[in-house]
């Protein structure tokens, strides 16, 4: 087994009666890794956790971590902390209690036990509130007293299902940014599961993207996001424009466009479908003697802030609209408004065909 390797999962299945929830699920975490396992509602990335948690049993499969074969260990015997969506702590027990729980069931020493609860209550930036109560916290203090519990042990493997999707937006994001920086400081082995693309391309160090139950891709948030491995990756992580296209004596045909193509299908006449970034279709004065240009009709202005989502439709399009990315300095400063005509380039190498 690689050395780095802490966690390794192998053949895993789960069924639910007739219903199966995970299909040969193969994957390796490294040490120290923060990994994201990224999909919708009912893809099988809480189930997944669960079973490396020992909270569900696999139909079949192994679970190895840190060299150890661990598939049939009870939970107790897992050397891992978690942290629920529901925080769930212990609405009677003190924050020093509710953090020293994982310690007073290792009959640790109290005065040790006290120690660490200070140092871990400060870790997750909240010192003084050892007497407090959950009842008197904020949603965000008590997702990081649930974090301070599960660090409390000093665990190999930190679990987090979900943590973050009962907080606001604003503590979302702020909070996000200081489960990373903890565990770069801990270097802990961290998993979490989430279905906020966003969440995941912010935090992790690779990401696993699973539907229906099996691994779409795994790999860095660029990878990802750059080089979808399927068209459902393409779609699920990130805004995407979809097109249908034809492959033809290495051309990428779709409406009055021809884009050279040199991808696996080249050579073979044959219906594609282009996947196109919103950020990769170039909006701004552009020589009239460069290739993938045309003239579009913005239809519609999504303000988001900072910058905006442009819907456009062109005649070179054959018909079908694109959204594209433009800030809104650029907008201002071309007095661009709905009927607006605007020049485009795209970027044929960015392009995606499935």
């Amino acid at each position: 087994m690689n050395q780095d390797i802490f966690l390794k999962l192998r053949h895993i299945r789960k069924e639910f009666g007739a219903f199966t929830a995970l299909q040969d699920i193969n994957l390796d975490i490294r040490k120290g890794e923060f990994v994201c396992f990224l999909g919708p509602s009912g893809c099988g990335k809480t189930t997944l956790l669960r079973i490396i948690a020992g909270l569900d049993v696999q139909t079949s499969g192994q679970v190895h971590q840190n060299g150890k074969d661990i598939s049939r260990l009870p939970p107790a015997l897992r050397d891992y902390g978690i942290v629920f969506q529901s925080y769930a702590l212990f609405p009677n027990l003190s924050v020093a209690d509710n953090v020293a729980y994982g310690l007073v069931n290792r009959k640790t020493p109290k005065a040790e036990a006290a120690k660490r609860v200070t140092e871990l209550v400060k870790l997750v930036g909240l010192p003084g509130s050892e007497k407090k109560y959950p009842s008197q916290l904020s949603g965000g203090q008590q997702q990081r007293i649930a974090l301070a519990r599960a660090l409390a042990t000093s665990p190999g493997l930190l679990l987090l299902d979900e943590p973050l999707s009962a907080l606001d937006a604003l503590e979302r994001v702020r909070l996000r940014q200081e489960i990373r920086a903890l565990q770069q400081k801990l270097g802990v082995t961290t998993i979490m599961v989430t279905h906020d693309q966003e969440e995941a391309l912010s935090v992790a160090d690779c990401i696993v993207v699973m539907n229906h139950g099996v691994i779409e891709q795994v790999g860095t948030p660029l990878e990802i996001y750059r080089e979808p491995a399927s068209p459902f990756v393409a779609d699920f992580v990130g805004k995407v424009n979809v097109m249908p296209a034809r492959v033809s004596a290495g051309a990428l045909r779709f409406g009055a466009l021809c884009l050279p193509y040199h991808g696996v299908m080249d050579g073979v006449d044959r219906d594609v479908k282009v996947y196109l970034r919103p950020e990769d279709v170039l909006a701004r004065p552009i020589a009239d003697g460069d290739a993938h240009v045309f003239d579009a009709t913005l239809e519609k202005i999504e303000f988001l802030g900072s910058f905006c989502h442009v819907h456009v439709s062109s005649p070179a399009l054959g018909g079908h609209k694109l959204t594209v990315y433009l800030s809104l300095n650029f907008l201002s400063e071309q007095s661009l408004q709905i009927g607006s005509t605007i020049r485009l380039k795209l970027l044929p190498e960015r392009i995606k065909v499935f």
